[in-house]
């Protein structure tokens, strides 16, 4: 689990993101990322009913997706904020293709 300092929990804050930040996007994943003025890096998860109708799976994925960001939190630069979005078909992919994706995506962009 992410510390609550590395967490994006006001829907100011996502708002802004969605609004100023950059994207980039992969075949099930969307990444929004964006500069802040904070000394650490936070993240935001969404996964919406388009992707599963259960919650079991979409809690899933989100832990999956948090817990790949714990494990490379020294690769991230401090001052970034990033929401990753998971698109529908995303369920269907296992953990080491997840941590594939967004592995490769934080070793090129942040």
């Amino acid at each position: 689990m992410l510390p609550k300092a590395n967490r994006i929990k006001k829907k100011k804050d996502f708002d802004e993101i969605f609004k100023k930040g950059k994207i980039f996007r992969s075949d099930s994943l969307i990444f929004k990322f964006k500069k802040n003025n904070l000394k650490e890096s936070r993240f935001g998860f969404v996964v919406s009913l388009k992707v599963s109708k259960s919650a079991v799976v979409r809690n899933k994925i989100r832990r999956r997706m948090s817990e790949i960001i714990r494990q490379n939190m020294d690769g991230i630069k401090n001052g970034t904020d990033l929401v990753i979005i998971a698109l529908p078909g995303f369920e269907k992919k296992d953990f080491i293709e997840t941590k594939e994706i967004i592995s490769n995506f934080i070793k090129k962009n942040v």
